[in-house]
């Protein structure tokens, strides 16, 4: 294997990844060029400047030092092996852990011929070291999720029990609770911490009669932690308040606020709604990650012949486009990414939001509030004569927003919006419900564009699945026979034991053409129904999400719950 003596000759990996072929020699001298003048490895450097990608480096010091590469993705992690090196040491010399026998250590490296690193593992593994290449990304995605902060919740709950046994309310209130040292403060780092590392959408925090409960909705699934610290929850609930900018002194009715964090590099936008239940009061945090970045169109996984209209559509001159679904159904990512399109310097763009969700440069971005009668209707008509070209209302909630909305998509402007309909056809329909005439929705209504989350098979664990009696009647029912090789996850140590790790969504596109724009007019919603299920390249959501089974990105499981909240 690797040892010591080798690594003394301390290869270049530049010269390395030339021999290979892997870059070409004018690349080689611009990265060194670009090293010289910012510093830095010359590994990244070529990295950043795209000459080569994070797993043909990898792979490529792998054949030249004759080093294993480990695509940790495939690899069984094992959690209790990983933990046996301290966190801070895996983080700071992304180094981890893999395997153990007897006195000999294996471990991955990004880096194999960094000495400093290579010594530092000597030191406190005191063994003999087994080296293997790993990307830098597998391996952070692989330390959050086995260096979780669930004992460390636990601990400082511990300890800010025994603080409030010992301390007066009014004392922690004014002392404490601003002191950056305080339990309850390195209590809530630890539950952002560990949000934040297993890409959690939301925390519930709720207390029980006899308990704290903490729970993470990771993948639009709630994932349980019990704290056996009841107490705390008055302390808790009080430092996001003050971090929310709310009342602290009223607990009888519910709240709504806002703050920004940074947590490991990443600017979180948490929105905090407090809610009084039978044992205190209940919080949940929206966690929004702002340093993500907004998705492109194409970047969202639509089926090419939606990508194609949707990109036809907005190039109009005027028109309103709905997106559609539940709520935490990805509406308002598929809404930026539409803006991100739209957003040139010839647009004049203006968003009404509760809340601005993300920012944009070169948008005009309106927060409603109700409290001073700036709703969305109110803030609309005002936006028409702040001469827009693009207008995005974050939903028509109402009659006067719904009629606004259609007439300044007929007097040419782009009108972009949503509205929590179960699926496409339904939409339109909706929007008559809502007191809009047919003849308004015929004219403006370009399409309505339906949409879900499913979960995606976890990478690490994916295998082959054969279906179940039950799950091949219900396939060939609704899909007629198919011939397929099914898949699901086996539950692994990256995606928590569930076998999912990520959601991918699934689409459904209605186009008002001047077919279904005749049944509108005639105010023949039975027709426009028929017409629309009709309408060529016109597939069901559940269709969407059973091509992505098909093709081993989601389960037959997944497929059937998106069906049955359709049927």
């Amino acid at each position: 294997m690797f040892n010591g003596k080798t690594l003394h000759k301390k290869p270049k990996i530049g010269e390395i990844l030339l021999d290979l072929g892997i870059i070409t020699d004018l690349q080689l001298q611009q990265a060194i060029k670009s090293q010289q003048e910012k510093g830095g490895r010359i590994g990244d450097v070529l990295l950043q400047q795209g000459y080569v990608d994070a797993l043909g480096l990898a792979k490529g010091i792998s054949q030249q030092l004759k080093i294993p590469f480990v695509d940790l993705m495939h690899y069984a992690i094992k959690p209790e092996v990983v933990r046996k090196l301290p966190e801070r040491i895996v983080r700071r010399y992304r180094v981890i852990l893999l395997d153990v026998k007897d006195d000999t250590y294996f471990v991955g490296m990004i880096d194999p011929t960094d000495l400093i690193a290579y010594d530092e593992l000597s030191r406190v593994l005191k063994g003999k070291l087994d080296l293997a290449i790993v990307t830098e990304s597998d391996l952070l995605r692989v330390a959050d999720l086995v260096y979780r902060r669930t004992e460390d919740i636990s601990s400082f709950a511990a300890e800010l029990k025994e603080e409030l046994e010992k301390t007066a309310p009014k004392v922690l209130m004014v002392d404490s609770l601003a002191a950056d040292a305080a339990p309850v403060v390195k209590m809530l780092d630890s539950i952002f911490e560990d949000a934040v590392q297993m890409g959690a959408s939301d925390i519930h925090i709720e207390p029980d009669e006899h308990f704290l409960r903490i729970r993470l909705r990771i993948d639009g699934v709630l994932h349980e932690n019990i704290v056996q610290a009841k107490e705390i929850i008055s302390a808790l609930v009080l430092r996001i308040k003050l971090m929310a900018n709310l009342n602290i002194s009223e607990r009888r009715i519910s709240q709504d606020g806002r703050f920004r964090i940074n947590i490991k590099n990443h600017n979180i936008d948490i929105r905090v709604s407090t809610m009084p239940v039978r044992h205190g009061e209940s919080v949940v945090m929206r966690l929004l990650d702002q340093s993500a970045g907004i998705l492109t169109l194409d970047q969202l996984g639509m089926p090419p012949n939606i990508y194609e209209r949707i990109n036809v559509l907005i190039d109009r001159p005027y028109g309103m486009l709905l997106v559609t679904g539940p709520t935490g159904s990805g509406k308002t990512t598929t809404l930026y990414a539409v803006l991100d399109r739209l957003n040139k310097p010839e647009n004049k763009i203006i968003t009404i939001e509760d809340p601005v969700e993300y920012e944009l440069p070169r948008l005009n971005q309106v927060q409603v509030n109700p409290d001073i009668n700036f709703h969305f209707s109110t803030v609309l008509r005002s936006t028409l004569r702040q001469d827009p070209d693009i207008i995005m209302v974050g939903e028509m909630r109402d009659e006067e927003t719904v009629s606004i909305g259609l007439r300044s998509a007929l007097t040419g402007h782009i009108v972009l919006s949503t509205l929590h309909t179960n699926d496409a056809i339904g939409t339109a329909i909706r929007l008559i419900d809502m007191g809009a005439h047919g003849y308004l929705v015929a004219s403006a209504l370009m399409g309505v564009l339906a949409q879900r989350l499913v979960r995606k098979i976890c990478e690490g664990c994916k295998t082959d699945y054969t279906l179940t009696a039950q799950e091949e009647a219900w396939v060939k029912g609704i899909f007629g026979e198919v011939k397929a090789q099914f898949k699901h996850g086996t539950g692994c140590s990256r995606c928590a034991k569930t076998g999912y790790r990520g959601r991918i969504a699934v689409y459904e596109f209605l186009e008002i053409d001047h077919i279904l724009a005749d049944a509108l007019r005639s105010d023949d919603t039975t027709n426009f129904i028929k017409l629309a299920k009709k309408q060529a390249n016109f597939q069901l959501i559940s269709h969407c999400a059973f091509e992505h089974a098909l093709k081993g990105i989601t389960t037959i499981s997944e497929v059937m719950c998106v069906a049955e909240e359709l049927s």
